[in-house]
């Protein structure tokens, strides 16, 4: 025949399912792998502000030391009688308290 109207394809991006798929997946990668990270950073981020004088904390390279000055971007850290280092807040993966707990930041759990 040739007034036969041809059949509208199903599917397609204007599918309301593929939509709905869409949005839901996206939702599902928020929840699950953005939002926790943000909130990780959030953390690592008050940790690295929070560190004063005094605080023992671990280094990306396992050196544990006591921070003997703060600057903006950086902390001198007394490693031993006489030796003192300088790290920037970045290289540091933790804050080690009285109580012998570790304190994580993100990046020590991206190593794992």
């Amino acid at each position: 025949d040739g007034n036969a109207v041809p059949a509208k394809p199903k599917g397609g991006f204007g599918d309301p399912t593929f939509i709905f798929m869409m949005v839901a997946m996206f939702a599902i990668i928020y929840f699950l792998m953005l939002r926790p990270q943000a909130k990780k950073q959030k953390e690592t981020q008050n940790m690295l502000n929070n560190i004063k004088k005094g605080d023992k904390i671990l280094t990306v390279a396992g050196i544990v030391g006591v921070v003997g000055n703060v600057k903006d971007s950086s902390v001198m850290v007394k490693v031993a009688d006489n030796t003192v280092l300088e790290f920037k807040k970045a290289a540091i993966t933790a804050v080690i308290n009285d109580e012998n707990k570790i304190e994580k930041t993100a990046s020590e759990d991206k190593a794992k």
